[in-house]
């Protein structure tokens, strides 16, 4: 099972969401965070993208670009793409540019994104929200397979006969789909032998486990074999050294975090005993002492089936760069050695 980091490229905010300290200083900290994940094994570096005031995430290539000249064996990653706001073939080049800059280490995880900001900046329609995404996945697939294209769609100029450049280290671009709850889109992994990443952000996971299989019977219905069908597992989580430790340092910022974009969504405040329902064995969150992190990852596997990722993501709670750093440092040198083990 493969270990990585999911990443936001949060400021750390106010309690009125207002981000603290400087730009600058919040991206080198992030680039130290990914190279220390790189020192300690962790397996893959995931960087989101939105277009919000406290996250610095809106351009990623560039962020994993300038990661990859720091680093030396971790994979580097989106998480997501927001592809149906995104020109594929621009996608492409930039992920097979990355490709090329950090030596074949270039991965995509594509998806609808879980923010609807970017549609009116670039000036498309949430009415579309689907049609959009299955046609430019269509796309980036076909020009993944080849080098020159031809193609014609509803949303974007057609492609005839156009060759598409600079080609990748790999021979293809690894592309994982990311999903939330919607069975559709568990099928459409399946239907095209993509790679899932299945985003558990609340809840228990085990709830997942009719979805994960959907996705695994189209996968067989279409002919692909259960190796090609791999599933990623994407929480929240932290690692400190003792679990009263962890849970102190996480839950304020968290509480802060998701209470402020419930008003936008209309959820109700966060509470500590929601917290905790949700940190409890059987729910989603990983926020402990290593041990018990280590266990629940496995447990998580087992109840989804086995699972061939696992990422974490931790910056969503107010963190300081020390605390992110000793959590992904206790992530390498202790969770990662008792998975091996388990």
């Amino acid at each position: 099972m493969e270990i990585g980091i999911d990443s936001f490229a949060a400021f750390v905010t106010d309690r009125d969401g207002n981000p603290a300290g400087t730009a600058e200083n919040a991206m080198q900290e992030l680039l130290e965070r990914i190279k220390l994940a790189d020192e300690k094994g962790l397996d893959v570096f995931s960087i989101g993208e939105h277009h919000r005031k406290e996250f610095l995430d809106s351009a990623t290539s560039v962020i994993l670009a300038a990661a990859a000249g720091m680093t030396q064996n971790i994979r580097l990653s989106s998480a997501v793409t927001v592809l149906s706001a995104a020109d594929p073939v621009r996608v492409y080049q930039q992920f097979s540019t990355l490709d090329l800059v950090s030596q074949g280490r270039a991965e995509l995880v594509v998806g609808r994104g879980s923010f609807t900001e970017a549609f009116p900046l670039f000036g498309l329609r949430l009415e579309d929200y689907d049609k959009l995404f299955a046609e430019k996945l269509g796309l980036l697939l076909q020009i993944n397979e080849q080098e020159t294209v031809t193609w014609s769609g509803k949303f974007r100029p057609a492609l005839n006969n156009q060759p598409i450049y600079p080609r990748p280290v790999q021979e293809r671009l690894p592309i994982w789909l990311g999903v939330g709850g919607t069975p559709g889109s568990f099928v459409r992994a399946g239907s095209l032998g993509l790679p899932l990443m299945v985003a558990v952000i609340g809840g228990e996971t085990h709830r997942f486990r009719p979805l994960v299989d959907l996705y695994r019977e189209a996968g067989d219905k279409a002919g692909f074999s259960q190796d090609q069908l791999k599933v990623g597992l994407h929480s929240l989580g932290y690692v400190g050294r003792s679990h009263e430790e962890a849970v102190e340092a996480y839950y304020p910022g968290y509480a802060e975090t998701f209470t402020r974009i419930g008003k936008e969504r209309g959820w109700p405040p966060v509470t500590r005993g929601h917290f905790e329902a949700q940190n409890s064995k059987r729910g989603a969150y990983l926020i402990g002492e290593p041990e018990e992190v280590a266990e629940k990852i496995l447990r998580h596997s087992e109840s989804l089936g086995g699972i061939d990722r696992f990422t974490f993501q931790m910056d969503n709670a107010g963190l300081s760069h020390g605390q992110l750093s000793e959590s992904i440092a206790l992530i390498g040198e202790e969770v990662i050695p008792l998975l091996k083990k388990s």
